[in-house]
């Protein structure tokens, strides 16, 4: 009904304003979408600024009829398998999470954190407004970055793919060196649907569908139990049968050695569907576009859920034939129902219960247990996202000028309460607001001049002043004195000792705040050479107010140039022939003011902070950021810079084209947190100096194999592969290499490299384990003694230690090849389409195996990698595919870094199919539509794999199948697009 409402509004308003429009018709010069030659030229400057200025040759565009049919809820799956050379991360099908990345052309630094990842994604731009999403300084006040604080919401999510004209990815370094140090990564052009003149016309589109559920096998105590005696009745002793869990100890209760119908209540078919309208028409004087539109989007496990509402409007005038002037808005809510996964609840709390027993497969137990959380538990998610520009566009002769103030602001809003009686009797109340918002205002002018025919010029000039706000208020509350109070009551008197003090819980409250201002200057410089030979040049100098203050200002030239030599070829089978070649640096700017600071302190013994201890007498002080690190003076500019050569090539009239592209690109001067002596009292120094670099060649086929004709049958296809290899060129310092975490950093080799120890089977008594003739001392591990039922590691360097010296490179955790081939049959009306994509070279982490067969030291640990969920009850590993070792061991055999658990994460996946019909072909329906298209879509079909675990696409940013991803669904869909 609410949807009714605002679409029966939106027409109101639009014939409204028509009808006004057609009154005043006096004027001839149109907004968008013209007839005219000129008023096209309008569209490509007014709508998307200084999109024009981009080489075809370097932009890689999305085919929008074939993306548009399938129900993705994010930009980023859009794009997967839709741009050659990106490679789209999806670690959990939850719909709206905001656990989804994007990378361009491989990997340009290590991925330590989840800040590495957020420095890592291309800049997303929306007619040419800059996108601001949620900052990682969130993760600084969290135990554990499994999810951020707050909604976790994907803000790209907002995107209505009905609502879009055009993507445009492009990663060539010289072609977004025009868009400033925010597209170092890469950038992704978005243009909307917009106004234009002519005819009222309305279009209505919707698809109806379901995810299916998953089917599994389910285990229960007997089965788990039956696993472990493999173990016990080799290794235990009778104080470890002692300790044997009680829930498996007694084979009697029917609570865990019963059925295992617990996945009814999980897994379940879920319903989706979108529903969206938009109205367009005007006169040359003044014309309009709403739209508004509903999607729900769903997942096939633990009810998650994304529900979203658009609007947007776009209005155009032309109060004077030489100026334009343009207004576009763009709203959305997002409402996110979350998973209600342990592990995530504990993180957010901090705080980890008794974990001895883990959730019954009983559907009963676990049916009670879900009717205690959806009745007491309190978790609303909700994010407002707008968009916004003016802009005003004014053409004397050959001078073009633009003007245009736009924004983007979206807030994040979480309220969570967890009663009592699901956690140990303690509850838990949260509240968190975060906003980020970007500002812009852009001025630029163009001229446009020619010598003679052969020479064609366009120069360039403008500034771009920017402004970022980054805010989050967060209070975290325990042990209210009720379930039944679920708010944080405070007393709002200003006049009372107790102002705004909580009332029933024992609070703790963190906020955090950062403004970054970047100032911009640019020049373009286009040169044509006989329609042949094209050059572009461009110099930019950035100044942002989170870089120190010595190194404010970074300059950037690059240069673009592309040569046409088809007619000196002269070939009857070569139709068109064109050599690329471009050079460009481009800053890179720091997601984080702390960098620009310089030495700073943290209030580490104070009472906000999140790990504080007392001081001396108890009171409260400033401090160095010991555990952050010291930040020193003279931090330079980040930046990257990028070689590339490439060739497009058309044959057989143009039936096949194809585009070749060979790439260097290096990240340099990155900072890297370094040891630093530890009198000083801090872990590490941030240094500037680390340098990586990637090697990569991409190949881009599209064929019309069977050339369409009117109601004939064609085929067309589309294929694309890239080749990328990312390797480290240098450390802070001079270092050659350097751990971090799990992470061992060398020069010369990948970043991405996973560096295991090798396993040559079992010692089976002590006797086999090596002793050195030097010294006769035992082999060992990391100074603890090996015995039998230890595996037998591979001492690499013969000391017999084995330690992080004898690890060796089982690959990394990114492919070094992603690619897809597209295919789309016509004939007659009706649409066959598929996709196939695939990520190869690349291995994957089975860390869920690992925990699987680590279960002494998993099981009744309070710590929150002994999480298990209630799909701990699904059948997992082969226990024969590994050794059997002692699990007691000190020495933790079943640890994940060893190669038994490094597996081929390569796949290739059937990603898409539909099939559709044009009903307005038949004569009774295309005298009163344009366009009638029924379709049926189906998403996720089939994996092919040899990885023994799950899907191989639900794995962490660091190679780690966790198991606690929920799958990517498989979905059906049927749909209807019509156009009046």
């Amino acid at each position: 009904m609410g949807l009714f409402l605002v679409l029966s509004t939106m027409i109101s308003c639009a014939v409204n304003l028509q009808s006004h429009a057609k009154s005043t018709a006096n004027l001839t010069v149109a907004c968008f979408q013209d007839t005219t030659k000129k008023a096209k030229q309008q569209v490509a400057i007014d709508s998307v600024i200084l999109v024009s200025y981009v080489s075809k040759s370097n932009t890689d565009t999305v085919k929008l009829n074939q993306v548009s049919k399938y129900p993705f809820i994010s930009l980023q799956q859009a794009l997967k398998s839709n741009a050659k050379g990106l490679y789209v991360q999806e670690i959990t099908g939850e719909p709206g999470s905001a656990s989804q990345s994007m990378l361009l052309r491989g990997l340009s630094r290590p991925l330590l954190s989840k800040a590495n990842v957020a420095e890592s994604q291309p800049a997303v731009y929306i007619n040419g407004i800059p996108l601001i999403g949620d900052n990682p300084f969130v993760y600084n006040v969290q135990e554990y970055d499994f999810s951020p604080i707050g909604p976790a919401t994907n803000l790209l999510s907002a995107i209505d793919l009905d609502n879009i004209q055009s993507i445009n990815v492009i990663s060539n370094l010289a072609a977004v060196s025009i868009y400033g140090p925010r597209a170092a990564n890469g950038a992704i052009l978005i243009t909307t649907k917009n106004a234009h003149q002519g005819n009222r016309e309305i279009s209505v589109n919707s698809y109806f569908g379901f995810a299916a559920k998953n089917k599994v096998t389910t285990t229960n105590g007997r089965d788990e139990s039956l696993f472990r005696n493999i173990f016990y009745n080799k290794y235990a002793t009778a104080e470890d049968f002692d300790k044997y869990p009680a829930y498996l100890a007694d084979a009697t209760n029917e609570n865990y050695y019963g059925r295992s119908d617990w996945t009814d209540l999980y897994y379940k078919n879920a319903a989706l569907h979108t529903v969206n309208a938009s109205i367009t028409g005007g006169t040359s004087r003044s014309n309009f576009r709403f739209f508004a539109g509903n999607t729900s989007n769903a997942g096939n496990a633990d009810d998650t859920r994304l529900n979203r509402y658009n609007a947007a409007f776009f209005i155009n005038v032309l109060p004077l034939k030489w100026l334009t002037i343009s207004t576009m808005v763009n709203a959305t809510r997002l409402n996110r129902d979350r998973n209600r996964s342990l592990r995530d609840r504990f993180a957010e709390m901090q705080y980890v219960p008794d974990l001895i027993s883990p959730i019954a497969p009983n559907k009963t137990i676990y049916g009670n247990y879900l009717s205690e959380y959806e009745e007491k538990t309190i978790d609303n998610n909700i994010n407002n996202v707008l968009q916004g520009s003016f802009s005003a566009n004014a053409r004397y002769k050959n001078f073009d000028f633009i003007t245009r103030i736009s924004f983007d602001y979206n807030e994040g809003m979480r309220d969570l309460f967890y009663p009592s009686t699901l956690m140990d009797g303690n509850n838990y109340i949260s509240n968190f607001y975060a906003y980020n918002q970007r500002l812009n205002i852009d001025n630029s002018i163009a001229y446009n001049f020619k010598v003679n025919k052969a020479h064609v010029f366009k120069a360039l000039f403008g500034h771009t002043l920017s402004r970022d706000v980054n805010k989050y208020n967060y209070l975290q509350g325990y042990k209210g004195t009720s379930d039944y109070i679920r708010i944080n009551s405070v007393d709002g008197d200003v006049n009372q000792g107790d102002y705004l003090q909580a009332q029933g819980f024992f609070t703790k409250k963190f906020t955090d705040k950062q403004k970054i201002n970047i100032s911009s200057l640019y020049g373009s410089f286009d040169y044509m050479l006989n329609n042949e030979f094209f050059a572009t040049l461009v110099a930019r100098t950035d100044g942002a107010s989170n870089m120190q203050a010595n190194n404010r200002w970074f300059f950037s030239p690059s240069v673009n140039t592309k040569w046409n030599i088809t007619k000196y070829l002269k070939s009857a089978v070569l139709n068109n022939l064109s050599l690329n070649a471009s050079y460009g640096r481009l800053g890179t700017l720091n997601i984080t003011d702390v960098y620009g600071a310089g030495p700073q302190y943290v209030s580490d013994l104070g009472w906000s902070s999140n790990k504080s201890v007392g001081s001396y007498g108890g009171i409260g002080t400033l401090s160095r950021p010991y555990s952050s690190g010291w930040i020193g003076y003279d931090i330079p500019w980040a930046y990257v810079q990028a070689l590339e050569l490439g060739t497009d090539a058309a044959f057989l009239n143009n039936r096949l084209q194809t585009r070749l592209s060979f790439y260097s690109k290096t990240n340099k001067r990155m900072l890297l947190g370094v040891p630093v002596n530890a009198e000083s009292g801090y872990t590490k120094e941030y240094k500037s100096g680390m340098d990586v670099n990637n090697k990569g060649i991409e190949v881009a086929i599209s064929a019309d194999i069977l050339k369409p004709k009117a109601g004939e049958l064609s085929w067309n296809a589309d294929f694309n592969i890239a080749f990328n290899q990312n390797t480290l060129k240098a450390l802070p310092n001079n270092l050659q290499e350097i751990t971090i975490g799990n992470q061992k950093l060398t020069v010369g080799k990948p970043v991405d490299q996973i560096l295991v120890l090798q396993s040559q089977g079992v010692y089976q008594t002590d006797v086999d384990v090596p002793v050195n003739p030097a010294n006769f001392q035992i082999m060992t591990y990391k100074g603890l003694k090996l015995h039998g039922g230890d595996p037998k590691w591979k001492d690499q360097n013969g000391d017999y230690v084995i330690d992080e010296n004898d690890k060796v490179a089982m690959g990394g955790y990114m492919p070094r090849i992603v690619g897809n081939f597209t295919s789309s049959f016509s004939y007659k009306g009706f649409n066959l389409d598929f996709n196939i994509y695939f990520a190869l070279k690349r291995s994957i982490i089975n860390q869920s195996a690992a925990n699987q067969l680590d279960f002494i030291n998993k099981t009744g640990n309070n710590n929150i990698n002994s999480v298990n969920e209630i799909t701990f009850w699904q059948k997992g590993i082969n226990v024969a595919d590994y050794p059997i070792y002692n699990p007691w061991s000190a020495v933790q055999s079943y640890r994940s870094d060893q190669d038994i658990f490094i597996e081929n994460g390569s796949y290739a996946k059937l990603r898409s199919v539909s099939l559709g019909y044009d009903i307005s072909k038949f004569r009774y329906f295309n005298k009163t539509f344009r366009k009638i298209y029924v379709y049926a879509a189906a998403l996720n079909l089939y994996t092919l794999k040899s990885y023994t675990g799950g899907d191989p696409e639900l794995v962490s940013y660091t190679g780690e199948d966790t198991g606690y991803g929920l799958p990517i669904p498989r979905t059906f869909t049927l749909g209807l697009k019509i156009d009046l």
